[in-house]
């Protein structure tokens, strides 16, 4: 299988079909009707989609943007975008795992995140207007009433109308319970809504005859704080009874903002009821606002970091192909010798170095990625302690894989960029687009110093027992038992003594937790997540050597010296089994161990952050 210039096509099916076993979710009633054969259809179609057609609009979206009109306050959109939106609609990728019920096609999950996969690294911008438009959809079809399913499901799981999440406002970010945004009863049952909200991505476009807003909001005379919020569906234009559009409801766009990366994709202030006529509908019971809404922000949380991973596979495979056709230097047996022709930068070691570094984070993230959705395909199949055990997994990764795949996603693409050399810095390469794309994915859907505090508190200090981090525990040292025996055991320590010193760090939090030193556990949040997420992913690269090592084992037989490199070299199924097994080996001896410097830092229990007093920080500015 040829690769394209975004995405690994053959490490997705390792990952799903050799890592992951996804076939064995056929024996579920839910998914018997699924194969192989159909996953590879889906994954090819979605593959061809995107290449052909999402990718080509990128750059020109990129270069076009999008356009605000202050007099309509309407939002125009790069017209390349409409026939690749329309693609991926009518090829049925908004629904793919929806429920036939609505025109879904009922597919795991985590084959419709291997599909993501590739639309997002052909072009992310474009994604958002689809990928808002399921979120919003899943909670009506979560928590609406039968009327309301009727009205909305259908046109916007067909992706006619699209949808957002208006949470965020000037003076409540991650504070949501701050919000100020006001709904009053009507006497027939719906609510005038007031207020304004920021930051909406695709708030406002012409890619849709119609958007379904789900707005947080306040009713009057409730009390303050989260546990006052209830949820309101808000169209641009009010839905007749026989599903028809009716007259334009009192939302508009006053302007949208002016971005470093994503300028194809509108980020909008909604103003709700400026002329005091904005109609919403109560979205399930009142004051539950809150814990409807992270449905769709959980949800979105695990879109964003495979957003992260897209961006970083499309950077990664970019600088390979750059690697090998820049020719720069002479290869370095040859320096001495001033006629020596000059060579692919890819044979210099330190670019070697650097695409082999961009090769381990890139698949670990997949693999992060597309565990979290096999864990979640399970949740939905299992009963009794074995949902309880992959519910618990979904939890705790979703933090880990938000927070570690974006931060990680700003860090591959200047790597990119660096292979690159200074063509990476220009306009003319596709790097340079890549990396200011990705930095907004730390900051989306919750920053990454909240999925820390998430991680930290919610996920482990406060689960009850910590019952969530024992299970992920359990998995690693399964991975570590699977291994004896197949893995050399210099790399399977390192997971192991991993495992054992983040397990001091997590029982020093604990007792921090019973002296109630939250200030010192809120300050160790952030390198908290980030030592877990290496040992994630040492953990999956772990798994990864236990399944690909044996296979290149095979297929080298008994083959040594030059014969090895030859089969190497011509084979692509040894050339992929030895690329598969040499990141794994770079990701668990070269790069792991930083894990431990991380891991010492936070048992030093320094305290300078909690010392740390704002006139600190103001220097020279204080008189």
């Amino acid at each position: 299988m040829a690769l394209n210039p975004l995405v690994d096509s053959r490490d997705v099916r390792f990952v799903l079909f050799e890592l992951l076993e996804i076939e064995k979710l056929g024996q579920y009633p839910a998914y018997a009707d699924f194969d192989r054969d159909m996953y590879e259809e889906i994954l090819q179609l979605a593959e061809r989609i995107a290449v052909n057609t999402f990718y080509p609009a990128n750059r020109e979206g990129d270069r076009i943007g999008v356009s605000y009109d202050p007099q309509k306050k309407e939002v125009r959109t790069p017209d390349v975008f409409k026939p690749a939106y329309r693609a991926y609609v009518e090829a049925g990728f908004l629904n793919i795992t929806g429920k036939p019920d609505h025109g879904g096609m009922g597919m795991p999950l985590t084959i419709g995140n291997a599909c993501e996969e590739f639309f997002s690294a052909a072009n992310g911008p474009l994604l958002g207007y689809p990928g808002l438009t399921r979120g919003a959809a899943e909670l009506i079809n979560n928590f609406g009433t039968d009327d309301q399913k009727r009205l909305y499901l259908d046109k916007m799981y067909s992706g006619t109308w699209c949808g957002t999440m208006c949470l965020t406002e000037p003076n409540a970010g991650s504070d949501v319970g701050a919000l100020r945004t006001k709904a009053v009863r009507r006497d027939d049952g719906t609510y005038l809504i007031s207020g304004q909200k920021i930051f909406i991505t695709c708030g406002e476009h012409d890619m849709a005859e119609n958007i379904i807003h789900p707005v947080l909001a306040r009713i009057e005379g409730d009390p303050p704080g989260t546990r006052g919020i209830s949820i309101f569906i808000v169209p641009k234009f009010l839905v007749n009874p026989d599903g028809t559009l009716g007259k334009r409801n009192d939302v508009v766009c006053s302007g949208i903002e002016h971005k470093m990366g994503l300028k194809a994709s509108p980020t909008c202030t909604l103003n709700f009821g400026d002329n005091g006529s904005c109609v919403g509908y109560l979205l399930g019971e009142e004051r539950k606002g809150m814990k409807i809404m992270f449905r769709m922000m959980n949800e979105a949380r695990i879109l964003v970091g495979l957003h992260g991973l897209a961006l970083s596979s499309t950077a990664y495979m970019h600088a390979v192909t750059y690697a090998r056709t820049r020719l720069q230097g002479a290869h370095v047996t040859q320096m001495a010798k001033p006629d020596a022709p000059q060579v692919a930068i890819i044979n210099h070691p330190d670019v070697k170095r650097m695409l082999l570094w961009m090769k381990s984070y890139v698949e670990g993230m997949r693999m992060l990625t597309y565990a979290l959705s096999w864990y979640s395909d399970l949740a939905g199949v299992l009963d009794g302690e074995e949902r309880n055990r992959a519910e618990a997994m979904v939890e705790l990764l979703t933090p880990i894989l938000k927070a570690g795949n974006t931060d990680m996603a700003w860090l591959v693409t200047a790597e990119a960029i660096q292979v690159y050399g200074g063509y990476g810095y220009i306009a003319d390469y596709p790097v340079e687009q890549l990396a200011r794309d990705s930095k907004i994915l730390s900051l989306f859907e919750g920053t990454n110093g909240i999925q820390s505090i998430d991680l930290v508190m919610r996920k482990i200090l406060m689960n009850r027992d910590q019952y969530n981090y024992r299970v992920w525990r359990e998995e690693v040292e399964k991975a570590v038992a699977a291994a004896k025996g197949v893995v050399d055991d210099g790399y399977i320590e390192q997971v192991s003594r991993g495992l054992q010193k983040f397990n001091e760090v997590v029982e020093m939090l604990k007792k921090q937790m019973a002296e109630m030193k939250i200030f010192h556990i809120f300050s160790a949040a952030t390198p908290f997540q980030q030592a877990m997420y290496l040992l994630a992913l040492a953990w999956l690269h772990l798994r990864s050597l236990t399944a690909a090592g044996p296979k290149l084992k095979a297929v080298l037989g008994d083959a040594k010296g030059d014969a090895r490199a030859a089969l190497v070299r011509d084979n692509r199924e040894a050339a992929f089994y030895s690329g598969k097994v040499l990141s794994s080996q770079f990701f668990l001896r070269s790069e792991f161990p930083k894990f431990f410097g991380r891991i010492e830092a936070l048992l030093n229990g320094e305290t300078a952050v909690i010392k740390a007093g704002d006139e600190i920080f103001t220097g020279a500015l204080m008189e």
